[in-house]
């Protein structure tokens, strides 16, 4: 029961998982730099970058940090309370090039082939409806970006075959952390 709260297959968390999450990740992230992932993903200044499924942001820093005055960094989520946390990270943090932007039925308003990069890390198992959710990050990636997905918490065999089953990405690679894909546009 407590998981189905937490997760798996809900798109949306309650107010209150929400914010235990938070909790959660505030206390691991003071003692495990989660965002030196980001080193792997090859993100350089002046890029645009979307972490879709941003949370309460603990790779948003790192992120503005990579891409630089030049770039610019879009935190997407569908909660209000990520929304929240973000904008209060910009704003504590100085981040001018983070924008926070809430997705609405499973639409995020960001135009088409903005992204050089996007990572989706740790909320995968989270998407009820993967076609529509891969779709969206098909629309918003440009030709020659990467996506970077995570497993959550389910297992590497449900996510390569979610990835697979739609034909919108090509898998580039995968490690114990991520898989790494490529849009199949033409």
């Amino acid at each position: 029961m407590i998981f189905n709260l937490l997760g798996k297959d809900i798109d949306k968390m309650p107010d209150f998982a929400f914010k235990l999450m938070s909790l959660m990740f505030s206390i691991r992230d003071r003692f495990v730099n989660v965002s030196k992932i980001l080193d792997d993903f090859n993100i350089k200044p002046g890029h645009v970058v979307i972490d879709y499924g941003c949370g309460p942001g603990s790779f948003v820093n790192k992120a503005s940090e990579m891409v630089g005055e030049n770039g610019k960094v879009f935190a997407v989520d569908i909660h209000e309370l990520a929304i929240e946390a973000i904008n209060s990270r910009i704003k504590k943090d100085e981040l001018g090039n983070v924008k926070a932007v809430l997705a609405n039925d499973g639409k995020c308003p960001l135009e088409d082939n903005i992204a050089d990069r996007i990572y989706a890390l740790d909320m995968f198992h989270m998407i009820s409806k993967p076609k529509p959710f891969l779709q969206e990050l098909h629309r918003l990636i440009k030709h020659d970006g990467f996506l970077f997905i995570s497993d959550g918490h389910q297992s590497r065999k449900e996510s390569l075959a979610k990835i697979k089953e739609f034909e919108l990405f090509d898998i580039i690679d995968e490690n114990k952390h991520y898989i790494k894909c490529k849009s199949t546009k033409l």
